[in-house]
């Protein structure tokens, strides 16, 4: 029986086969989607070799996927990504100019 090492070491992130971080439990969660998916159809009475490709074309796609997105943005890159997607174009202020090259005066002034 074949050993797989799972994790390389103390404080790095889980990695098999290549996956790294996210992509593991996007791989793991896709897979577990698709069974359940082709269980369904193949219990609503869809053709069995219809059920049988969909299953074969789709986890093809997501392996792919799945190797790609790990290559291209590795280990932190998605959450990079989602990070840059969430940060404003511009930001928008709404003061007068004339008040942005004012300074503010004290509170306190006026008691001394």
């Amino acid at each position: 029986m074949a050993e797989y090492s799972i994790n390389k070491g103390i404080g790095r992130s889980v990695e098999f086969k290549g996956l790294k971080a996210q992509y593991l439990f996007i791989f793991a969660g896709g897979l577990l989607l698709l069974f359940i998916l082709f269980v369904i159809l193949y219990m609503t009475g869809i053709n069995q070799w219809f059920c049988i490709g969909f299953g074969l074309v789709s986890t093809s796609v997501l392996v792919w996927s799945t190797f790609t997105l790990n290559a291209r943005y590795g280990e932190h890159g998605l959450m990079k990504l989602r990070a840059v997607k969430n940060h404003p174009r511009y930001i928008i202020n709404r003061c007068r100019i004339f008040r942005l090259f004012t300074t503010k005066k004290e509170k306190n002034e006026k008691y001394t």
